[in-house]
């Protein structure tokens, strides 16, 4: 019987996605990614799944990759390590990306320690909630490594570029109080709330039209990197899809008929 590394609840439209390898503080192996994958591609395809919370079983939230997985890679034949670890990182990069460009709100609840690629992961979302209990760390320096999981694009999003480099060259541990000031996280919890707070954030994210919200994070997320002409470009591609979709005109006729009806011109 396979080991369940993930655990995938859904409910009234919010998936909750479990890393669930507590015994390990959720650190990734591949057998654990592989899980992973298939989840977030579940919860993507899935229409009826709203949004997306991801959080940690145990005292950790992730704590990065698997160092045994890098003992294994580093036995390797050296005409091998090369490519094999070019591999993995198509993997790496493939489970990240399933992630932040899900077209759904998604929130990271961080319950413990987010070290190296957990940090990243959590990075990944489009919003972070923590307990108390949380910290985040760049840790990928002391293992002779560079942040691959986004760390490098998506820290200097939130922090600004200087501030990003300095976690990154140090590696140092960021306490819950530094991360909120420096808007790594976004909202504070308490430990025992935190996952049914960004259910309930998730819930309020995700009320409005799927088709608007996919359509908008997608632009949103290459805002930074597009003009403004071409931002304003894909907004109008992005609106002539919005006119043609259900919720658009529901809501529009739904307008119109309470607007009939305070005006009294109903019959």
């Amino acid at each position: 019987m396979t080991e369940q590394l993930i655990e995938l609840e859904v409910a009234d439209g919010i998936a909750t996605l479990w890393l669930n390898r507590p015994e390990k503080r959720n650190a990734m192996s591949d057998d654990m990614r592989t899980q992973f994958i298939a989840a977030l591609e579940h919860v993507t395809y899935d229409k009826a799944i709203r949004a997306l919370v991801l959080t940690g079983r145990g005292k950790g939230f992730c704590a990065g990759g698997d160092v045994a997985g890098m003992e294994r890679r580093m036995q390797a034949p050296a005409g091998e390590v090369g490519f094999n670890g070019w591999s993995r990182q198509q993997r790496v990069h493939h489970t990240q990306s399933l992630l932040h460009t899900m077209p759904k709100p998604t929130i990271a609840a961080v319950n413990g320690a987010a070290s190296g690629l957990g940090a990243d992961t959590a990075l990944a979302c489009d919003f972070i909630i923590a307990s108390d209990a949380a910290s985040f760390t760049w840790s990928y320096i002391h293992r002779g490594i560079v942040p691959d999981g986004g760390g490098m694009y998506f820290l200097p999003r939130r922090v600004g570029l200087s501030k990003a480099k300095e976690l990154i060259f140090s590696g140092r541990k960021v306490e819950l109080e530094e991360a909120l000031r420096l808007g790594i996280t976004d909202r504070q919890s308490d430990a025992e709330t935190l996952v049914a707070d960004a259910q309930r954030w998730a819930a309020e994210m995700s009320k409005g039209s799927a088709t608007a919200l996919a359509l908008g994070k997608t632009i949103l997320n290459q805002s930074f990197e597009l003009s403004a002409h071409q931002v304003f470009a894909q907004g109008s591609q992005a609106q002539g899809i919005c006119y043609t979709s259900t919720e658009h005109r529901e809501s529009v006729m739904a307008f119109l008929a309470k607007s009939s009806v305070k005006n009294g011109t109903t019959r």
